[in-house]
């Protein structure tokens, strides 16, 4: 009986051994195609948006929205936050705005509600493409998939009160 806990635990260190190697190559091939998206962010930025880690964390980024022209949120400057995780690109990041923002796809907390960063995230996507998600939606709303449902009836049924609702929480917290 000794004899076979002792293997059942020498398999078990083996196998913890194997998850922290795989854990690690992971993360490091995380950390490698997070940082030429870095560079290629810094070669040819999205229109209206920077980002880039927070300190020396690789992992944690902060990124600027500029409000598109052509929307209730022109003139504002949105903060958001990206958590990559380590097994990106495979899994998508998580992104929220730390700005304030009205809008049926955003919700107080700042979660974001877009089909790339759920269901239909892919690898061949890039945080450039992310971002430019993102602007499209402020532009954009898709009041059929609400995070907030009452802001998605306004936006419907009376767009004129969406938008001067929009303007004036950019005007507040965004500019």
């Amino acid at each position: 009986m000794t004899e076979v806990c002792t293997e059942s635990n020498t398999g078990r260190q083996k196998d913890l051994r194997s998850r922290s190697r795989d854990f690690t190559v992971t993360s490091k091939m995380a950390m490698k195609r997070i940082s030429k998206e870095l560079m290629d962010l810094h070669k040819d930025p999205p229109t209206n948006c920077s980002a880039g880690p927070v300190g020396e964390d690789i992992f944690h980024w902060q990124a600027t929205i500029i409000g598109p022209e052509d929307s209730p949120y022109a003139g504002g400057c949105f903060n958001l936050t990206i958590h990559f995780p380590t097994d990106y690109p495979f899994k998508p990041p998580k992104v929220s705005f730390s700005t304030k923002i009205y809008h049926p796809n955003i919700n107080s907390n700042g979660s974001i509600c877009l089909d790339i960063l759920r269901g239909q995230w892919s690898p061949a996507l890039t945080i450039s493409k992310v971002l430019l998600s993102i602007c499209s939606l402020l532009t954009d709303p898709n009041p059929d998939d609400p995070l907030v449902p009452e802001i998605a009836r306004i936006y419907k049924t009376d767009v004129g009160k969406y938008n001067e609702t929009a303007r004036g929480w950019t005007q507040r917290f965004a500019q």
